[in-house]
């Protein structure tokens, strides 16, 4: 099936275009967050350390992010459908092999792995809605992809949960085969091919392993500098800004860069972008402590810490596709210079959550305000950069959105823990790891306020009427 005419959002065709993407982009979601739930139970299976846990997370969004661009670069070169298809069964086979891992190494292999399945269907996911949709449909069609991932990303936890209690955290992994399969079998049948024209099959290697060298150096730094400072932690945060700069100077001069910067001249996708990198690292770091402090400190099981964050993800689910089509009316700068700021103060509250906190009182308040500062800003934002973006770079504006947000939470739980004093086993510390919650999701606040005022600072109201 190739790209005819555009997708009308309320036909049968259109319910399988989203079908898929909500689908693909469930697996990958799911795993990022219900992970965060099974790291006690996975620490205590393989004996793992604190930075052996880190890696189990930023393992998968290293080499997520990392690739994520040139997933999204190959995607409008070879067939945005086909690229997201080899992705789906990439992301499938990496899960069955973490699923079977016999020791920390093994998995954090394993992950690196699935994040490179990751980095193909993640972009694909968006850039198969915004090139096949109506103009008229697409911030709609977005915030209903916002709201059906949205409620796999955060429920995550509990639904992990459950299944480290029923039966194993390795389940978590190995759910994503059938669920791949399916994927696979809608793609063929439903979902439209479509590519950029303008390019013919050629991509920038330099560039993907200049991008991948700048994480991973600042991304293994950040971990270790958990044990303390040394030659290795100076050197590798060395390379990680040498390839940064690396980077730039190289999509500056090829002739047909991976990354046109020249998308960044337009104010509405850097600041879209910029907002990006505060949301989803607060997010990053939210997601990473909560679970941790409800188990850790006011002893919940896996299942029961899950379920606490349960009610947020109502409010995401029904007030996402509501957000869009806000959007799409008064325009994004004002969902998108608010939601971060009731987020924040979401967070705020939760960072007083302690051994003596009740869940009605001390924990499901924030966890709506989380959610309900969620629901505001995820599908206008979304739906701000993709629009910025020229059509014929649709698979580049996704990928490089996807990218700021996997990197951000990357960098969020790789910097966080230093940031506040956790090393070593003070996972499973209570003393420890409350002092230092506390501080990590006051930081995550201060992050989410900064991207309420980039958003009001760049972003015009009418920049989806526009696209």
């Amino acid at each position: 099936m190739t790209a005819g005419d555009p997708v009308a959002l309320g036909t049968a065709r259109g319910r399988w275009v989203l079908a898929a993407t909500v689908l693909a982009s469930a697996m990958a979601f799911l795993d990022s967050t219900a992970v965060n739930v099974a790291l006690p139970a996975i620490g205590t299976e393989l004996d793992s350390s604190l930075s052996g846990l880190q890696w189990t997370v930023t393992g998968y969004t290293l080499s997520l992010a990392s690739l994520i661009l040139l997933g999204g670069a190959l995607g409008d070169r070879y067939g945005r459908r086909r690229v997201f298809v080899v992705g789906v069964v990439w992301f499938a086979v990496a899960s069955l092999v973490c699923g079977l891992a016999q020791s920390t190494g093994q998995l954090v292999a394993a992950r690196v792995l699935q994040g490179i399945g990751g980095a193909l269907l993640t972009p694909g996911s968006l850039s198969l809605i915004q090139a096949s949709f109506r103009v008229q449909d697409r911030a709609r069609a977005i915030g209903l992809w916002s709201a059906l991932a949205g409620v796999t990303s955060l429920g995550g936890p509990f639904v992990g949960g459950f299944l480290i209690d029923s039966v194993s955290w390795r389940l978590v992994f190995l759910v994503n085969v059938p669920l791949a399969a399916a994927v696979v079998w809608v793609s063929a049948r439903h979902v439209p091919e479509s590519r950029d024209p303008a390019h013919h099959g050629r991509f920038d290697v330099l560039g993907a392993v200049l991008a991948a060298l700048a994480l991973g150096g600042t991304t293994y730094a950040l971990i270790t500098a958990g044990d303390g400072t040394g030659t290795a932690v100076w050197g590798t945060a060395a390379v990680g800004v040498g390839a940064a700069v690396g980077f730039v100077l190289r999509e500056r001069r090829a002739a047909d860069p991976m990354l046109p910067l020249g998308v960044f001249t337009d104010r509405q996708f850097s600041g879209a972008n910029l907002s990006t990198l505060a949301v989803y690292g607060a997010l990053g770091g939210f997601s990473f402590f909560l679970v941790l402090q409800l188990q850790t400190v006011l002893g919940y099981d896996a299942t029961a810490a899950g379920a606490a964050t349960v009610p947020g993800i109502a409010v995401i689910s029904l007030l996402s596709s509501s957000s869009g089509a806000l959007a799409q009316r008064i325009g994004p700068r004002w969902p998108m210079t608010v939601g971060p700021l009731v987020a924040g103060s979401g967070l705020l509250l939760l960072s007083r959550v302690d051994a003596g906190s009740g869940y009605l009182t001390g924990v499901l308040p924030g966890v709506l305000l989380f959610g309900l500062g969620m629901a505001l800003v995820a599908t206008p934002l979304t739906a701000t950069v993709l629009s910025a973006a020229p059509d014929h770079l649709v698979g580049v504006a996704s990928g490089v959105n996807n990218a700021a947000a996997r990197a951000a939470q990357l960098l969020a739980v790789a910097a966080l823990p230093v940031a506040v004093g956790l090393s070593g086993a003070d996972y499973a510390d209570p003393d420890a790891l409350t002092s230092g919650y506390a501080l990590g999701m006051t930081l995550c606040a201060a992050v989410l306020a900064s991207g309420g005022v980039i958003a009001l600072l760049t972003i015009r109201s009418d920049v989806l009427r526009a696209g």
